[in-house]
């Protein structure tokens, strides 16, 4: 009966920690898109590694045509949600192919005074961080599709308002 107990323990356990994506090397992933003299959307998106994600909505986040009058406005909100398993694993496609990394740490230049800043913060699971800063959001043509990507979250996910 001991040994019988001990193999179902064992495969109880392993088959709990193989259905889990422990081997994702990022840990989490944030995205945060800043304002512009125009209506930028501004917001900050935090991605885990299990997918569960938070939107931090300031402002022209909803709202398809933007007017000044929401400058007025309080913020739009704190959201939480867990990005949809397709998104997530092109989300990882996309660093992946960017060989994060070996990523400049800023990109831009700041002559021009009024263009949006996008940060990409990644954590990696060997305990290691990246932080790229690109003012006007034209690193590379890679890192544009990765700020649309974010760009998209922001409609194409289920959010729950949590303040």
């Amino acid at each position: 009966m001991k040994y019988f107990l001990a193999i179902c323990a064992f495969v109880f356990l392993t088959s709990c920690t193989t259905s889990q994506k422990v081997n994702s090397k990022y840990t989490a992933i944030e995205y945060e898109a800043t304002p512009c003299f125009g209506f930028c959307p501004v917001f900050k998106i935090t991605i885990n590694q299990d997918r569960s994600a938070v939107f931090e909505a300031e402002h022209f986040n909803f709202n398809d045509k933007p007017s000044k009058d929401e400058f007025s406005k309080p913020r739009e909100g704190s959201f939480k949600g867990v990005i949809k398993e397709e998104d997530y694993n092109k989300l990882i496609s996309l660093l992946d192919g960017l060989n994060v990394k070996s990523l400049n740490n800023k990109y831009g230049e700041h002559n021009i005074t009024d263009l949006p800043t996008a940060y990409l913060r990644v954590q990696f699971a060997d305990g290691t961080s990246k932080n790229v800063e690109d003012y006007g959001k034209r690193g590379s043509e890679k890192l544009s599709e990765l700020y649309q990507f974010f760009e998209n979250l922001r409609k194409n996910q289920q959010w729950t308002k949590v303040k």
